[in-house]
């Protein structure tokens, strides 16, 4: 029989779970519509049981809740503080862009970091499309300075089937912590969004990870492919401080792992999480109670609760739903199978950046317009915006005959490129966003909402005053 230390090394220590219940296990299944009066009934006993965090912010919530739930996103942490009491907030933070899909001024960025932490996040997790840190500082500079803790991200990403090749090899990943670790992280997040890391990737992964930088090591990853539960045993056996769950009824399919199996997987080991596995299947019950009300937001299109296709294509689930809704806008969704081949042709010419939000959108609309009008014929603005470095430096050079037909403005011009840190070609946004918003914006929070979002932010403000 196998020895737990043969396993596990020689100091295991727990395994840690911070819960995405409340945040990405509902962003990835329901589009990110649960209101924040049904996560009130399980609040409490959230908080009994022992998570290292709860995810309950950030990503896509503060779009939705103004603009389709008309709920104040700046309340909902404050709520939830009522009840879970002792267990830390965290949040996804999109570096520069915040939690919209631009880059944001470094005016805005502080004011809603500060405004982030004066509400409840305890926890910034931090990341960049293009794993260019340096649309981190001025973030990361906010959360340091209000004493919370930094999160630095890794975007985790594949051009092969596994981990390697020129561009996202094992090297790739190390250096890019130890940059991460020179910033000042006090954990270091590996953000495998179409849950692509296969398990023995993890396992070397984290066991390089751990040799290499010193602080503790999280793993977050997604169902879609069906590896994500595999890889998170071998990664707790390479020593990985920290997982990313939720509880069953918003688990699975393109959301995390499931905390339950989790925690049985792990009882009795050296690495076991602690948790009370009755008290979080009473949760998961509590939970189906109002998860039956958003099931029809659940993709029942399929019998197949996890994506094997992406196992081949490695286009994360929320770029193949864009893809799919953009299509049938133009009739051509027999298309798809064209546009999946030329995705991998558009990423390369475009820098190969990592496949999530904004840059997943950028590449998926740039291909289909690939795919409908010709080769790099119609360029999108979002488009132009990373040959020309707004969004940051790629990992790997632009096609040069790409970067020309882009940067190409009439007959004589052409389009300014940058190789700086992207805030620093943006203008200060506050006043003039404050001057804008007088008649319908009554305080900083509603200020930033309109920030982020203007028209809809609007929208919300007015609304909200009519009532």
């Amino acid at each position: 029989m196998t020895n737990d230390k043969d396993v596990f090394g020689p100091q295991p220590k727990p395994l840690a779970v911070m819960d995405t219940t409340l945040r990405d296990g509902h962003q990835s299944l329901l589009a990110t519509r649960m209101k924040t009066e049904d996560m009130i009934p399980i609040a409490e006993r959230l908080d009994e049981v022992g998570y290292w965090a709860c995810e309950v912010w950030g990503g896509a919530t503060f779009d939705t809740m103004h603009r389709f739930l008309k709920e104040d996103p700046w309340e909902r942490p404050r709520v939830l503080k009522k009840y879970i009491k002792k267990t830390p907030f965290s949040m996804l933070l999109r570096g520069q862009n915040l939690v919209g899909y631009r880059n944001y001024a470094d005016d805005v960025v502080r004011a809603f970091v500060d405004k982030a932490c004066e509400v409840g996040i305890d926890v910034f997790r931090v990341f960049d499309a293009l794993n260019d840190f340096r649309n981190f500082e001025t973030s990361v500079e906010v959360v340091k300075k209000n004493g919370k803790h930094f999160q630095g991200t890794i975007c985790y990403s594949l051009t092969e089937r596994r981990m390697g090749g020129p561009v996202f090899n094992l090297e790739y990943y190390l250096e890019k912590a130890k940059q991460l670790e020179a910033m000042g992280a006090d954990t270091i997040c590996v953000k495998d969004m179409a849950g692509l890391i296969a398990p023995y990737d993890a396992y070397e992964l984290v066991s390089a990870l751990k040799k290499t930088v010193k602080p503790p090591i999280q793993l977050h990853t997604h169902y879609t492919s069906g590896m994500a539960s595999m890889s998170y045993l071998k990664a707790a056996e390479a020593g990985v401080d920290v997982v990313d769950c939720s509880l069953a009824p918003f688990a699975l399919r393109t959301g995390q792992p499931a905390v339950e199996p989790i925690v049985a997987a792990f009882q009795g080991t050296p690495r076991d999480t602690g948790i009370n596995l009755n008290l979080v299947v009473e949760l998961s019950q509590k939970l189906e109670e109002v998860a039956v009300n958003y099931k029809k937001l659940l993709d029942d299109t399929k019998m197949a609760v996890i994506d094997t296709g992406v196992l081949l294509h490695q286009v994360p689930g929320g770029m193949i739903s864009n893809l799919v809704n953009q299509l049938k806008e133009q009739k051509a969704v027999h298309r798809l199978h064209e546009v999946y081949e030329e995705i991998p042709h558009t990423r390369k010419a475009l820098g190969t950046p990592p496949l999530v939000t904004p840059t997943s959108q950028i590449v998926g609309v740039q291909a289909v317009m690939n795919v409908l009008l010709g080769r790099w014929k119609v360029v999108t603005k979002e488009t132009r915006g990373i040959v020309q470095g707004l969004y940051g430096r790629t990992p790997t050079p632009l096609d040069p005959e790409v970067e020309q037909i882009v940067l190409k403005k009439g007959k004589e011009g052409r389009y300014e490129q940058y190789d700086v840190r992207p805030g620093d070609v943006l203008e200060p946004e506050m006043a003039k966003v404050q001057a804008d918003t007088t008649e319908y914006a009554k305080t900083d929070e509603d200020r930033l909402i309109c920030a982020l979002f203007p028209q809809t932010g609007k929208q919300f403000c007015l609304a909200r005053d009519e009532e």
